[in-house]
């Protein structure tokens, strides 16, 4: 792959509720999409961005990976991969998430692309946080530039949902833009949909400098609007759900399914 060490995507992510009532709401983002094998080089790209230290934009390896952090990105990623019959064999491994912005980050989805020595996507690793410091991973097989699977909803996300069901997920293979849906079904019935639609930019330090102008809250501003949009799904009624104990395994596989039809073309990859 002839991709630079960063890229980054601006964009928006539009979330959307169908039970017991219908809310939908949406903002802008901004994520970065790194090598995690050129991190040194990324670091070079911009003064404005920086690796494992204090900067306007920065990444911390330590924000990502196993718990015990005990090995490299790469490696973490392989093993996560091999669970769901993925081998790489040394090709590129892309994380898409999140930067820092000054000393915050909470990125409550992260995604990890992996990709055969010929470029060819070939795994997915979802990466999923809420807003109580903890973490599980959907990790799947891809066998073509638009790949649906799902797996069982295994993770306490929201207080409004409870842990039933199963995620569907879309996803196509990065691009000049980015296209990721995540779908909540339970019982046959979608209660829930999210998405991510982003274009490429490059990873300048003018482009750097305009995001940070334009969009000051990019990452506050994430754990803001989820408390902001829970607080209005409680004044309207929504039930509360205690957060469960957290599962003892780390990571769900998702396999294949059919494609399905979304709400809207446009909100569709």
């Amino acid at each position: 792959m002839n991709l630079p060490p960063m890229r980054l995507w601006s964009g928006q992510t539009l979330h959307k509720r169908f039970l017991p009532f219908e809310r939908m709401f949406q903002y802008k983002l901004v994520l970065i999409d790194v090598d995690i094998d050129r991190l040194t080089e990324a670091a070079r790209m911009s003064g404005l961005f920086t690796i494992n230290r204090p900067g306007l934009f920065s990444f911390y390896e330590a924000d990502h990976g196993g718990p015990e952090r005990k090995v490299s990105l790469r490696s973490w990623a392989e093993d996560l991969f091999a669970t769901a019959g993925v081998t790489l064999q040394s090709g590129t491994i892309r994380l898409v998430t999140f930067p820092r912005h000054f000393f915050y980050k909470f990125a409550p989805l992260s995604l990890w692309y992996g990709y055969a020595q010929d470029g060819a996507l070939k795994g997915i690793i979802y990466e999923v946080r809420n807003t109580f410091g903890e973490r599980h991973c959907y990790v799947a097989a891809v066998d073509a530039a638009r790949s649906v699977h799902t797996a069982d909803k295994n993770f306490h996300v929201s207080p409004f949902f409870d842990v039933s069901g199963q995620y569907r997920f879309t996803l196509r293979a990065p691009g000049p833009t980015l296209d990721v849906v995540v779908e909540n079904v339970k019982d046959g019935t979608r209660v829930h949909l999210a998405n991510i639609k982003a274009r490429i930019l490059e990873a300048t330090t003018a482009n750097l400098l305009k995001l940070a102008i334009t969009n000051p809250m990019s990452t506050i501003g994430v754990t803001f609007g989820i408390h902001w949009q829970a607080l209005l799904l409680w004044a309207r009624g929504a039930k509360y759900h205690s957060k469960p104990i957290l599962p003892k395994f780390k990571s769900t596989v998702a396999v294949a399914a059919i494609p399905t039809k979304s709400i809207k073309p446009e909100n569709l990859v």
